[in-house]
C-alpha cells in the first residue's frame, strides 16, 4: 500500500468537514482535484471509507478507524519536521490556533506581537463554534484554543488570560419583558450562560442564530434582547445602537484563556509561543484589554 502524506491530508480534512467543497477551500486546491486524490486515497483500501449523504459525507466505522491512524501518522511527520527547525534554532516551523466565534476580537491582540518576534513562524488561526473547536483539540489537530469555558470531555492544560463578562443588551437602555429573547445555538458557551439566567422562559417567544455577529445584529435591529459578552459589542456601546441593560446577578463572568490538549506534545513553536505568552501575558493585557 502506497499513499502520501498529501493524501492522508486530504483525507483527514474531508472527514474532519464532512465535505468535499469546505475541505478543498481549507486545503487551498479545487474541488476535482481533490476528488481525484481521495478517490486514488481510497482505492488503496478493501473496505468503504466514506459514504455520501446528500451533499454531506458520511465517515463508516473503518474509515474513522483509518481517520485515527492518518493523524497518528501526520503528527509523527509534523514533530520531526519541527524538530529538525528546531535542530537549526530558527523557531520556524506552523502554529495552528481555534478560537470559539467571540474570540475573533481578542485572538489577533495575542500573537501579534510574538508573530514580530519570531517572523519566519507560520500562522494559521480558525474561528468556529465551541463544538468544532473542543472536537480539534481533542483530535489533537491544533496546538492551542482560545475558550471562555474549560471543555469537559478533553483534559487541558490552560493559561487564564482576563475576565470574559457577558452582559443583557438591547438597542435600547429599556427592558420590556414581553420582547423575544435571542440565543445561540445550543452547545456554545454564551448560549449555557444565557439558558442559566433565563430558566424560566415558558410562553416566551425566542429566537436562535448561530453565531454572536448575527445575535449582535439581530439585537440591534430591535427583534429582541440577547446575553452577549462585553468585548463582542464594545464599538456598538460607543455609538450608542445597543444598550447594556442592569439586571441582577449580571455580568455573568467566564475567563478566557488558552488551553491545549494534555496528551499532545508541544512542538517547539508551541512551547515558544506558550513561554512568550506567560512572559508577557500581562503587558498585552493591559496594552489591548484594559479599559
Amino acid at each position: 500500500m502506497q499513499f502520501t502524506f498529501h493524501q492522508l491530508r486530504i483525507y483527514a480534512e474531508v472527514v474532519r468537514q464532512k465535505s468535499i467543497t469546505k475541505a478543498a477551500s481549507n486545503l487551498n486546491m479545487t474541488q476535482p482535484a481533490l476528488s481525484i486524490q481521495l478517490k486514488n486515497f481510497s482505492s488503496l483500501f478493501e473496505f468503504q471509507l466514506l459514504e455520501r449523504k446528500g451533499r454531506s459525507i458520511k465517515v463508516t466505522d473503518y474509515g474513522m478507524q483509518i481517520y485515527q491512524r492518518a493523524l497518528d501518522l501526520l503528527s509523527k511527520a509534523e514533530e520531526m519536521n519541527y524538530l529538525t527547525a528546531s535542530f537549526r534554532n530558527l523557531e520556524a516551523g506552523s502554529l495552528r490556533i481555534a478560537s470559539v466565534s467571540t474570540g475573533k476580537y481578542i485572538i489577533p491582540y495575542i500573537v501579534a506581537d510574538f508573530l514580530n518576534h519570531y517572523p519566519k513562524v507560520d500562522l494559521n488561526i480558525q474561528v468556529s463554534n465551541k463544538e468544532d473547536v473542543v472536537n480539534r483539540l481533542k483530535d489533537e489537530d491544533l496546538d492551542f484554543a482560545l475558550v471562555s469555558v474549560i471543555p469537559n470531555n478533553v483534559l487541558v492544560n490552560e493559561e487564564v488570560l482576563f475576565n470574559n463578562e457577558l452582559y443583557l443588551v438591547g438597542n435600547t437602555p429599556e427592558f420590556d419583558p414581553l420582547r423575544p429573547l435571542i440565543y445561540r445555538e445550543k452547545g456554545s458557551a454564551t448560549r449555557q450562560a444565557m439558558d442559566r439566567y433565563f430558566r424560566n422562559t415558558t410562553g416566551r417567544k425566542t429566537f436562535e442564530l448561530t453565531s454572536n455577529e448575527a445575535v449582535k445584529q439581530a439585537v440591534k435591529a430591535g427583534l429582541g434582547y440577547s446575553i452577549l459578552p462585553k468585548i463582542g459589542i464594545a464599538q456598538e456601546l460607543l455609538e450608542g445602537t445597543l444598550h447594556v441593560i442592569p439586571q441582577k446577578k449580571l455580568p455573568i463572568i467566564t475567563q478566557w484563556r488558552i488551553v491545549y490538549n494534555r496528551q499532545k506534545m508541544l512542538s517547539p513553536v508551541a512551547q515558544t509561543f506558550l513561554s512568550y505568552l506567560k512572559e508577557n501575558k500581562a503587558a498585552i493585557i493591559k496594552k489591548h484589554f484594559s479599559e
